[in-house]
């Protein structure tokens, strides 16, 4: 292969001004970083002298990208002198016949409020039949569990329990334990102007094993187990690992969903006591500092300050709220599309539709049983 002349932008003023096009306007030649930035500065300062003559009979060789710089510079039309080669000419009228046609661009919808409305509308009530769909999926395959239980798929069931339930221990504590002194560190300042230093087995009792325990397991276990439970799913919908599932005549909901459900089901309560014992341990600590309560005091107390009723309240709201975040979970993992954006966006809307439904749960929970426990 022949040498290569490197391309070339010159300047003369003999008769008229005129740039000489000169070298090889090719785009390896073109895209080294000394050249391009030379070529580049040389035709952005031809490019505003609109009585400039184009020479480009010593260009011995041109391909689209220099025909295509070329172009910009003479602002997408030809230059009125321009004396370019029949072997580059093709070049130059195709990107002429190019810039005159108009792409047209679609125009966007103008959606008025009444119509988003209605979207949103429709997005909710879509939503819900696919979760009621899910919901009846479930119940038939808990009547398929109960038949069969030998076919269960207990390995999967175990494994879930592990991840969603021990795994978890280490952050429930940490938070429950900090929980219950910030909580016994306020109410110990309160009570002792009013010399009610007894009352803080009371508060701390009734809020941390009827209230705070199950919210604060279920909250942890929503941004935790659940957002793990979608992102499962969802990369199964992506790899199309669900689309081989149904292939090989595998079910999703006996083998994914219900061994989910089920282990956030017998999970989360005990998580909840787990929570509950470590808040309680946090609140004795910040008692016997600031208040000088013994913790053998405090454990003597604890069962007259809490009637037994709200042990049992705080574990039907485990269970109901591991029931939800499974379920949540699962719904927006399987809604997923075979897309990385869509994955992202599925996990994070899981999490937050989890924790706002176990917040309702609990108003729930607090209405019903507003006369109990007291």
């Amino acid at each position: 292969m022949p040498h290569e002349i490197a391309p070339t932008l010159t300047f003369t003023h003999q008769q008229q001004p005129t740039a000489i096009v000169a070298g090889a306007w090719l785009v390896h030649a073109l895209s080294r970083t000394a050249t391009m930035h030379e070529i580049s500065n040389l035709l952005t300062q031809a490019a505003g002298q609109a009585e400039l003559h184009w020479d480009l009979t010593q260009v011995t060789t041109m391909d689209h990208i220099g025909a295509q710089m070329l172009w910009r510079a003479w602002g997408k039309q030809r230059p009125k002198n321009v004396v370019i080669q029949s072997a580059h000419e093709g070049l130059f009228n195709r990107l002429e016949e190019v810039s005159h046609i108009v792409i047209p661009r679609p125009a966007k919808p103008r959606l008025t409020r009444t119509m988003q409305l209605g979207a949103q509308m429709l997005g909710l009530f879509n939503h819900l039949y696919s979760f009621s769909a899910l919901l009846g999926q479930l119940v038939l395959d808990l009547g398929r569990f109960a038949r069969h239980p030998l076919k269960a798929p207990w390995k999967e069931l175990s494994a879930n329990v592990y991840h969603t339930g021990a795994q978890a221990l280490g952050i429930t504590a940490l938070v429950g334990i900090l929980i219950g002194i910030v909580l016994s560190y306020l109410s110990a300042q309160q009570l002792r102007t009013f010399g009610g230093d007894l009352y803080i087995v009371n508060i701390l009792g009734m809020s941390i094993i009827r209230e705070l325990g199950p919210m604060l397991a279920a909250i942890l276990v929503a941004g935790r187990s659940g957002s793990a439970i979608t992102a499962q799913l969802g990369v199964m919908r992506v790899t199309e690992e669900l689309d081989a599932m149904r292939v090989m005549g595998i079910p999703h909901g006996f083998r994914l969903i219900m061994p989910k459900v089920l282990a956030l089901a017998l999970a989360m309560p005990l998580l909840v006591i787990w929570t509950d014992i470590m808040a309680l341990i946090g609140g004795m600590i910040s008692a016997q500092a600031l208040l000088g309560m013994t913790p053998e005091f405090f454990v003597y107390k604890l069962p007259d300050a809490v009637p037994l009723i709200n042990y049992w309240i705080g574990l039907g709201k485990g269970v109901t709220f591991g029931i939800l975040i499974a379920l949540i979970a699962c719904h927006y993992g399987l809604r997923i599309e075979p897309n990385t954006e869509s994955l992202g966006r599925g996990t994070t809307s899981s999490v937050v539709v989890a924790i706002t439904v176990v917040i309702i749960a609990d108003a729930i929970f607090a209405i019903i049983f507003s006369k109990a426990g007291y």
